[in-house]
């Protein structure tokens, strides 16, 4: 059984009316759980509502594409929010957060320095309510490291990490798994392949990121996109494909792949567990 350790199932581009039974699509396939991150204050209702609804996983943060729309009291709205569902099983992680260094706009050093101090306070939230975190990596793995060391709160994955072998190793070492998905299916992606090929297996956890980051069968080039082709929307159901795509660069069974991946989710959202 495949566990989606991220996919933001509350997003527009999924209909809400058919949430049930596109979810039943996907775990028919094998996926047994996905975990929904939030990513700002007034979803937070939503993804946990949809979370249950669907019998799966969430995570409540503030994610730092949102910052720049963020309030500073929404910090002190989500400390109350873990308190309040600390004895929610279905709360598994402090998430989306992290930082974005790829978004020009948010690499402006009044950006930057707003998205790092609502990265550290995140940390400090979830070090007070014993959660691990869901990191959002993007051009921002030193950074990111950099306060983990600093503020470690126990572990979580790095989402779509696409850096070196030496930031993975970082991350391991501070306690995290990395999430690979749609990315790995891509040949050109070579570093990126190699990372999933050669990493340890207990360092890999699966996941989709839908909508977003399609596999190689579902993306439509820009050029296509133009001239009125839509882009293929991602989904929990691709999970198997893409964990095959995996075993196939390991050269391992597909079935070892999703248990060790579903093993090490439930090892650093310890939560999962209980779901099990």
């Amino acid at each position: 059984m495949w566990t989606d350790t991220h996919c933001h199932l509350d997003a527009p581009e999924f209909d809400p009316a058919c949430a049930a039974a596109q979810r039943d699509e996907a775990r028919a396939l094998g996926v047994a759980r996905c975990v929904i991150p939030a990513v700002e204050r007034s979803n937070w209702d939503a993804v946990r509502a949809l979370a249950h609804r669907l019998g799966d996983a969430y995570a409540l943060g503030i994610h730092p594409l949102y910052v720049p729309r963020a309030r500073d009291d929404d910090l002190d709205a989500l400390d109350a929010a873990l308190s309040e569902h600390r004895d929610d099983p279905r709360l598994v992680a402090v998430g989306e957060i992290g930082l974005d260094f790829f978004v020009s706009a948010l690499t402006e050093p009044a950006m930057r320095e707003r998205q790092t101090r609502f990265y550290r306070a995140q940390l400090r939230l979830a070090r007070k309510h014993g959660l691990p975190v869901i990191l959002h990596v993007r051009r921002s793995a030193d950074a990111l490291l950099k306060a983990l060391r600093e503020l470690p709160p126990g572990g979580g994955i790095a989402h779509a990490f696409n850096g070196s072998a030496q930031q993975a190793q970082a991350f391991i070492d501070q306690g995290f798994a990395l999430g690979f998905g749609g990315a790995l299916t891509f040949e050109p992606a070579r570093q990126l392949r190699r990372l999933a090929s050669e990493l340890p297996m207990s360092a890999l956890v699966l996941e989709t990121d839908a909508p977003d980051i399609p596999p190689q069968w579902l993306y439509v080039p820009a050029a296509d996109r133009a001239a009125g082709v839509p882009q293929g929307i991602n989904h929990p159901r691709e999970l198997p494909r893409i964990g095959a795509a995996l075993a196939a660069l390991r050269g391992q069974n597909v079935a070892d792949v999703a248990r060790a991946t579903s093993d090490n989710a439930r090892r650093v959202l310890p939560r999962l567990a209980a779901m099990a």
